[in-house]
């Protein structure tokens, strides 16, 4: 018997059956596949696979459907991974700097995080200038900020946004 998923629990991996984690790392994938063709990929009817996909996404386990762009096709050829540090004792320093980070198109993603800094941001721009731009217009006009640390990314190894599922 299938374990529902419930809203208030969080949800663990292990408690997902086979059919519901190769729907996840289908749609993961490929998030344009019908339910008719995930039913034909998983082994199951077209219902019980949309009330699986259904389950997922009301528990917050698919948090939303996207479509991944290319950076540099849309002209953003400059990436950046800039450390931030922000002044200890600076009144309203951490929730400044993330309402900032929250309005910020440039940070497509930005982590908390130990040691050295306070903060890793990825920043894409157009070119170094544009980069600039950002430093001077949004990071240095937080008046918490107290370092910035920033590393050109020269080439992508690896990018992945599905989750391992399998």
């Amino acid at each position: 018997m299938r374990k529902s998923i419930s809203k208030e629990k969080e949800v663990a991996l292990d408690r997902f059956d086979r059919p519901t984690r190769q729907i996840l790392q289908a749609l993961q994938a490929d998030g344009r596949q019908s339910t008719q063709q995930l039913a034909e990929l998983v082994g199951l009817s077209a219902t019980p696979v949309w009330r699986r996909i259904k389950e997922l996404e009301e528990s917050g386990v698919i948090r939303r459907h996207v479509a991944l762009a290319d950076r540099e096709k849309l002209g953003l050829s400059i990436c950046v991974l800039a450390h931030v540090s922000l002044v200890r004792h600076s009144e309203g320093a951490v929730e400044q700097f993330e309402r900032m980070v929250a309005t910020s198109a440039e940070i497509i993603e930005c982590q908390a995080i130990t040691g050295e800094a306070d903060y890793v941001i990825k920043v894409v721009a157009a070119d170094m200038k544009g980069y600039d731009q950002f430093l001077q217009g949004k990071i240095f006009k937080v008046p918490g900020v107290a370092s910035v640390r920033s590393n050109v990314v020269l080439r992508e190894v690896k990018y992945e946004t599905a989750l391992p599922v399998a």
